[in-house]
C-alpha cells in the first residue's frame, strides 16, 4: 500500500494529533467541508491569486496542467467577497479524477459539487465571479491557507472535521505517528466497550501522551 493510500485511511483528527506531537503546523483554521461524508486525499497543485490589476489578468487556465489524484489548492487570500471556483470547474475536476479542491476564500455554483459528490473545502459559499476582482499570480509556488504553509506537492487530508496539510519533510514521519495514534486509540475504545473504565483504557494505551509532544 502506498504513502497516500495509507494516509487515505486515516481521520483529520488523527493526523493532527501526530502533527501536534511532531510539533508540526497542519490543521487548516476555518475551512470547513462543502458537505459531511466528504473524504480527499492527494498532493497538492498550488494556485496562488491576487487582487486584479488594469488591465486584469486571467483567473487561470490551470486545470489543464493538473493531474489525476492531486488535490487543487487556491489562495484567494481568504478573500470572501469572490469566488475563483465554480461550475465548470467542478465538472472538469471532477471528470478527470481530480481529488477535490482547497479554498482560501469561497466556491459559488455548490449545486454541481453536492450532485457529483465533489470534495471541496472553503470559508463558504458566495456568487460572486473573480473575474476582474482578482488573478492568478503564481502556480506551484507556497500558498497560506488557513494560517499554514502549504508548499506544491504537500499533502492534502480531507474529511468531515476539516483539511489538514502534511510537508513532505516529514510526512514519513507523520505517517508513522498517525498509525500509532489510530492503534492506541482503537485498543483504547475496544478496552472500553469490554468493560474497563474509561481511567484504566487511557492509562493502560497512554491517551494522555498520544499527542503531546516529546521534550
Amino acid at each position: 500500500m502506498s504513502l497516500l493510500d495509507r494516509f487515505a485511511g486515516l481521520g483529520t483528527a488523527t493526523v493532527s494529533d501526530a502533527l501536534d506531537k511532531l510539533k508540526r503546523p497542519g490543521s487548516l483554521l476555518g475551512l470547513a467541508p462543502l458537505a459531511n461524508g466528504q473524504r480527499m486525499a492527494g498532493r497538492a497543485f498550488t494556485v496562488r491569486y491576487v487582487s486584479a490589476q488594469v488591465p486584469a489578468g486571467t483567473v487561470g487556465d490551470f486545470i489543464d496542467q493538473v493531474e489525476p489524484g492531486q488535490v487543487i489548492v487556491l489562495d484567494n487570500d481568504g478573500r470572501v467577497d469572490c469566488t475563483v471556483w465554480g461550475d465548470i470547474l467542478t465538472a472538469v475536476a471532477h471528470q478527470r479524477g481530480i481529488s477535490g479542491t482547497v479554498i482560501e476564500g469561497v466556491c459559488r455554483d455548490t449545486h454541481r459539487a453536492l450532485s457529483i459528490g465533489y470534495p471541496i473545502y472553503s470559508r463558504g459559499r458566495f456568487m460572486r465571479t473573480g473575474k476582474d476582482r482578482v488573478e492568478v499570480a503564481e502556480e506551484r509556488g507556497p500558498v497560506t491557507i488557513g494560517g499554514v504553509t502549504v508548499r506544491h506537492g504537500d499533502i492534502l487530508l480531507g474529511d468531515s472535521d476539516g483539511v489538514v496539510a502534511i510537508p513532505q519533510d516529514c510526512e514519513d514521519d507523520v505517517l508513522e505517528v498517525a498509525e500509532m495514534i489510530q492503534t492506541r486509540e482503537e485498543a483504547i475504545l475496544t478496552a472500553a466497550l469490554g468493560g474497563a473504565t474509561i481511567a484504566e483504557a487511557r492509562a493502560k494505551y497512554g491517551y494522555h501522551d498520544l499527542q503531546r509532544a516529546d521534550a
